[in-house]
């Protein structure tokens, strides 16, 4: 491996599993960022689509998780940050939308983790 940080999207669940209570969405968003600061400790750079998505999805005008405006930006924004990703990193449970993100980053020739202990230190 080169010296060169790999730029890792951290792909999980979002709205799996959590009816969209908020409560329940905060925490899988809370679980994929709990891997954020080890991946940067190894050296790399983590980056999520929420990290993206989430603030324009608001200047968007989204008013509910799922309403047009958040389907416009939600998965897409994280496709086109997979093109500047090297890797991803699948955490969590079910999770069609993180389970697009692998298969995206797939077709794209990324590597794919799907342990921490998996990346390796830079």
């Amino acid at each position: 491996m080169s010296n060169k940080p790999l730029m890792i999207l951290i792909a999980g669940p979002y709205r799996s599993g959590t009816n969209d209570e908020p409560e329940k969405i905060q925490a899988n968003v809370h679980l994929m960022e709990s891997f954020a600061l080890p991946i940067f400790h190894k050296g790399h750079i983590p980056v999520m689509g929420e990290w993206f998505a989430l603030p324009l999805v608001s200047l968007a005008g989204s008013k509910q998780i799922g309403d047009e405006a958040f389907n416009e930006i939600f998965h897409p924004i994280a496709e086109r940050l997979l093109e500047k990703c090297d890797a991803v990193l699948r955490v969590g449970g079910a999770s069609s939308g993180a389970d697009l993100m692998v298969k995206t980053a797939q077709s794209l020739g990324l590597q794919t983790f799907y342990s921490l202990d998996d990346i390796p230190a830079r």
